[in-house]
């Protein structure tokens, strides 16, 4: 049987055999009730750890932004958003179906936003034909931007301007902690911009399922109140929650390996005729790269690293997406990477 090597997303990855013992041994109680001693420490947990007083275990990344939109937004009210972001991109538009929220979306800079790009969107509040801007949304790395960071002083800039314009501040921080590993800056550090912040323990810290969304006290009980409203109430999450906090105690510094892993696969893309990569620097875990159109489509190539046992995600039209994980070794992959090369050369050829 041919080894596939699964480079679709980070969200793939399996509980280790530590992590397994781990979720099997943990108290639980009835978080409902808030009788979850597990969950209650992960969330104690979590909150250290970036800074705030608080934290909310919530089964998904998708839930923990909708419920950070919804707590510092109400009906009629507005966000500003990077326009390939996660929520904008990925969440089915959700604070509008289930909140009548709206969205203002800026183009960044593979994700990347500058300050001079909000400047003058906030909408009037004494005018009765605009929705009310309330917040700013940040996406740290940013998916669709190929992993990319948002740079430390941007974001201290940023939410300096929204903090002086009365605009609350959420972070999207999925993979937050790969921005801790690749730049140095502490997960508290990068927090103490936002009123809220989001993470994800099942990305590249390999928990099976959950995020947490992190703030304030009084924001975070909102946010509980919310949760239940969106059928978010469970009971013995512990078992969950003990593979999250497995995953903070041993897979935070790691993320470094997937970063290498990311950058071996990036320079197969350079050497390989007829792709591109899109942005040409690597930050994190992400590669994302473009198809020369006489190369065939992205699906087509896809299928054809499909068949030799690479699976990787088709991003649009011409581009493929690859991101490394603790599931994938070094060995495999510069398998991969090998396989890539070798397809491209192969298809340039007869295209040629």
């Amino acid at each position: 049987m041919q080894l596939q090597i699964d480079l679709r997303s980070d969200t793939v990855t399996r509980p280790s055999l530590g992590m397994r013992a781990a979720m099997a041994e943990a108290p639980v109680g009835d978080d409902v009730f808030g009788e979850d001693p597990t969950v209650r420490l992960l969330e104690a947990r979590i909150a250290e750890i970036l800074g705030k007083e608080a934290a909310l275990f919530v089964p998904s990344g998708t839930m923990g932004n909708q419920l950070g939109i919804r707590v510092h937004c109400q009906s009629g009210d507005e966000f500003l958003c990077e326009s390939n972001s996660h929520i904008i991109f990925y969440e089915q538009g959700a604070y509008a179906q289930l909140f009548g929220i709206a969205a203002q979306p800026v183009e960044g800079d593979h994700g990347v936003l500058s300050v001079e790009q909000l400047v003058g969107r906030i909408r009037p509040l004494n005018n009765d034909h605009y929705s009310r801007t309330r917040l700013v949304c940040l996406e740290n790395t940013h998916n669709r931007g190929a992993g990319r960071v948002q740079p430390y002083d941007s974001v201290v800039e940023i939410c300096g301007w929204a903090a002086d314009n009365g605009l609350a501040r959420h972070l999207d921080g999925a993979r937050l902690f790969n921005a801790v590993v690749a730049t140095g800056t502490s997960a508290a550090d990068w927090a103490a911009h936002f009123d809220t912040i989001s993470v994800c323990f099942s990305k590249g810290l390999g928990a099976p399922v959950g995020s947490a969304l992190v703030g304030a006290a009084d924001l975070m009980r909102q946010a509980r109140r919310h949760r239940k409203a969106l059928g978010g109430g469970w009971r013995q999450a512990g078992i969950l929650a003990a593979g999250a906090l497995y995953a903070l105690d041993n897979n935070i510094d790691r993320l470094a390996e997937d970063h290498q892993h990311a950058r071996l696969l990036a320079e197969a893309v350079r050497t390989s005729p007829g792709l591109k990569l899109d942005p040409e620097s690597v930050d994190t875990n992400i590669v994302i790269f473009e198809i020369d159109p006489e190369l065939g489509t992205a699906a087509a190539f896809n299928a054809r690293l499909r068949d030799e046992g690479v699976l990787m995600n088709v991003n649009g039209p011409q581009r493929l997406r690859a991101v490394t994980h603790l599931d994938v070794t070094r060995e495999m992959v510069l398998n991969a990477a090998a396989i890539l090369q070798d397809t491209a050369a192969a298809v340039h050829s007869v295209a040629g």
